[in-house]
């Protein structure tokens, strides 16, 4: 593929960016809201020590 080439699909995305400047902050911002969280290390360990160990067939019951 040549050098330079760009798709159709990567020219309309980068000419929808040219018109709508507000569109990338608005990606950073959702972003930032779902996925760019701090993790507190102490409270990840407490999680995982709180865990109860499944059973390896959930539906079966051990009477």
């Amino acid at each position: 593929m040549a050098k330079n080439y760009e798709s159709e699909i990567t020219q309309f995305l980068n000419d929808f960016k040219k018109q709508n400047p507000a569109i990338e902050a608005g990606q950073r911002e959702g972003r930032a809201r779902l996925w760019d969280k701090h993790i507190d290390p102490e409270l990840q360990e407490g999680y995982r020590a709180a865990a109860v160990p499944q059973p390896p067939y959930v539906y079966y019951q051990d009477n």
